[in-house]
């Protein structure tokens, strides 16, 4: 038990190493962004196109979402009650929020809505609910996977 009286729970040194790595890497990312956004940065670099910049970007978000997942397991496999997980998840909501309410105030026309920390967030929710599914995660994660080429079938796009 720790102090609050609560379970003890076993860290994992190279997943926490792991989500730091995710977490430098990405600050990185948009410190570079900014100084390119102000002038900064001579030349001035093309962060939607230049594949330097987007191959990083896709190996940041995999990072995470990889991260996420993992610590979620981890925390089911240990038994992690409702209680604390809502407080992790508003933690995450909370912070998806904050990016929303930023990128607003910076980017008012092509503010960010629904960023990673808004998907995580609401995958968090559905990893939780499914948890218990056992195989049939399976065949409901190709359903998922392959509903970008099935809905516009049935819907007659």
């Amino acid at each position: 038990m720790n102090e609050a009286g609560q379970k003890a729970t076993l860290r994992f040194d190279r997943l926490d190493a792991l989500r730091g790595v995710a977490i430098v890497w990405m600050a990185l990312f948009h410190f570079g962004f900014d100084l390119s956004h102000f002038g900064l940065l001579s030349p001035k670099q093309n962060f939607y196109t230049d594949p330097f910049w987007t191959w990083q970007r896709s190996a940041i978000v995999s990072l995470f979402l990889f991260t996420a997942g993992l610590s979620q397991a981890v925390a089911l496999q240990q038994g992690q009650g409702w209680a604390r997980f809502w407080k992790r998840w508003a933690q995450v909501a909370g912070a998806a929020l904050l990016v929303s309410l930023g990128s607003w105030l910076m980017f008012p026309d092509t503010f960010i809505y629904f960023g990673i920390l808004h998907g995580i967030a609401a995958m968090l929710i559905v990893v939780r609910l499914t948890a218990g599914w056992g195989v049939w995660l399976w065949p409901l994660g190709a359903l998922a996977i392959s509903m970008k080429w099935v809905a516009p079938l049935v819907i007659g796009v």
